[in-house]
């Protein structure tokens, strides 16, 4: 199974599969350890069922974990062949599922540039303002304030956005791509790079 990094499209298609392989994994480990013990000793009071116990704990956070991926939506083919013929120079990072108290945000793709943060929602029932909102706190938490942010549940008016915003790229020579690529350990992380590490 390739991998396929936070940010590129098929990740949380790539997530679920890992999710379901390293859950089966951890539950079959489980039952491995607590019926070797049973057929040992004939009995469930063993130095192995107690092992088997604390070995519920990992296989219980790996459950929870596939629960979230299975539920989560994801960038469709068809928006990513759109997106992609529409990007120009733009840098756009997909599959995003970022979180908050109240909720989980799916976001299908977004992109940074120039103080605007673009995305598309690939739940199209998602409240669109809400979103915005907890991304405009998130990022003023890492010291990007000031920033436009807006979110579309719709992949035509997105698209129409990156189209202006390229524009805006050609016009003040940015290159978004470069900007990532140049970016160094240690130092403040990138606007985009920020989007990134508040999504799962």
């Amino acid at each position: 199974m390739k991998r396929v990094d936070k940010g590129e499209f098929g990740y949380i298609e790539y997530r679920k599969k890992v999710a379901i392989i390293r859950t089966a994994i951890c539950l079959a480990i489980v039952l491995i350890v607590f019926f070797t013990g049973l057929f040992i000793y004939h009995s469930q009071k063993s130095i192995f069922s107690i092992i088997a116990a604390v070995l519920c704990l990992p296989t219980g956070w790996s459950g929870v974990n596939l629960i979230m991926f299975l539920k989560a939506k994801s960038c469709s083919l068809k928006d990513y062949k759109k997106i992609e013929d529409n990007k120009g120079g733009l840098l756009i990072h997909y599959d995003h599922i970022i979180t908050s108290y109240d909720k989980n945000y799916y976001i299908a793709a977004s992109t940074v540039l120039d103080k605007n943060i673009c995305a598309l929602a690939a739940d199209k029932d998602m409240e669109e303002s809400d979103c915005e909102k907890h991304i405009k706190k998130m990022m003023a938490g890492s010291g990007y304030s000031s920033y436009s942010i807006k979110v579309f549940t719709d992949t035509d008016k997105f698209c129409d956005r990156l189209l202006q915003l390229d524009k805006l790229r050609e016009e003040k020579k940015i290159d978004p791509v470069a900007i990532e690529e140049s970016w160094e350990v240690g130092t403040v992380q990138t606007p985009a790079a920020v989007l990134l590490s508040i999504s799962l």
